[in-house]
């Protein structure tokens, strides 16, 4: 296909989270006129969350699936074109004022002026068939989104690293007990996170300890746990279980274009949005993995919207003092 025959679009923001549905409001509002790809989690993560308790305006709190629909209203009623649809590979042009082009659903180009990456991060579970069944009943993969329902009860948590680490001491704060499972015979985490737990008298740190099945049918009930040196196997009670393994950010399409950390994260300029591709901006959970919470991810959304129209501002009046 030639290229004159692409559409071309002013504004393209690939996913459809709290990050990206900010964009939109604020690119649509700033008339950039922005086509928003879904990717294949319309939503993202909090489409999966029963309960949002900690996003500013609602008291009541909300479940996420009504969040995230009340978002894409709110961004279509400033004109956001919302498109199902999944970005399958980029090919971003380097030099200032360039343009960039996406591939949808593997058959279909589309340019663009700008570019706001909204994809996300996605958490990594066991892959137990009991584990996946109870996710949103009992089993998160986010102990400061979730922990406050489980205030006063036993609960369990997945992880031998800083993040595992520093989400039971979080936990412990706010419940009666909390199991921590390590796969292997010391934890990864740093040795100040290692002594917060140790430290903490309502954490019962198991080694060589990993999840056979979670118990229950529709809620999380209890855990059968084995040790993986001897294979003896034990049911506790819990009713939360947190898994804290780690997440991994959905940036396969990027690499070789944008500058990302080891672990692949987006790196992002200072404060800013702004990747190493002028007129392409990250925002959200796939440049953020110290916080990865709906209203940051929700902020960085904003700052993406407001650095492409700043950005598309200095191409143009670049443009006419070259005219």
């Amino acid at each position: 296909m030639a290229d004159d025959k692409l559409e071309r679009i002013k504004c393209l923001i690939i996913g459809s989270g709290p990050a990206g549905y900010t964009a939109a409001i604020y690119a649509s509002r700033a008339d950039l006129k922005p086509v928003m790809y879904t990717g294949m989690e319309p939503g993202g993560q909090l489409t999966t969350t029963t309960e949002v308790d900690n996003f500013p305006g609602y008291p009541e709190g909300i479940d996420g699936p009504t969040m995230m629909v009340q978002l894409q209203q709110q961004a279509e009623r400033f004109g956001t074109q919302v498109r199902i649809g999944m970005v399958t590979e980029v090919d971003f042009a380097k030099e200032v004022g360039g343009i960039h082009k996406a591939c949808i659903d593997n058959k279909t180009w589309v340019e663009a002026e700008t570019v706001i990456i909204s994809t996300g991060a996605t958490a990594k579970y066991l892959g137990l068939p009991s584990e996946q069944r109870l996710r949103g009943g009992g089993v998160s993969a986010c102990a400061v989104c979730d922990g406050f329902f489980y205030k006063g009860q036993e609960v369990a948590i997945v992880g031998g690293g800083d993040t595992a680490a520093e989400e039971a001491t979080y936990l412990a704060n706010i419940c009666s007990k909390v199991t921590m499972l390590v796969r292997k015979d010391e934890m990864r985490a740093s040795k100040a996170m290692q002594h917060r737990v140790t430290s903490t008298k309502n954490i019962d740190l198991r080694y060589n300890s990993e999840v056979d099945e979670v118990l229950g049918e529709q809620v999380v009930e209890g855990l059968r746990i084995v040790n993986n040196q001897t294979g003896e196997k034990e049911d506790i009670k819990i009713t939360g279980l947190f898994i804290a393994i780690g997440h991994k950010p959905n940036t396969e399409i990027f690499k070789g274009q944008l500058d990302m950390h080891d672990d692949g994260y987006l790196i992002t300029k200072g404060k800013s949005t702004k990747t190493n591709i002028p007129g392409v901006f990250a925002s959200g959970d796939v440049q953020d993995k110290e916080y990865r919470q709906a209203v940051t991810a929700a902020g960085t959304g904003c700052m993406a919207a407001l650095d492409a129209e700043r950005y598309l501002a200095t191409v143009e009046s670049e443009e006419e003092v070259s005219a």
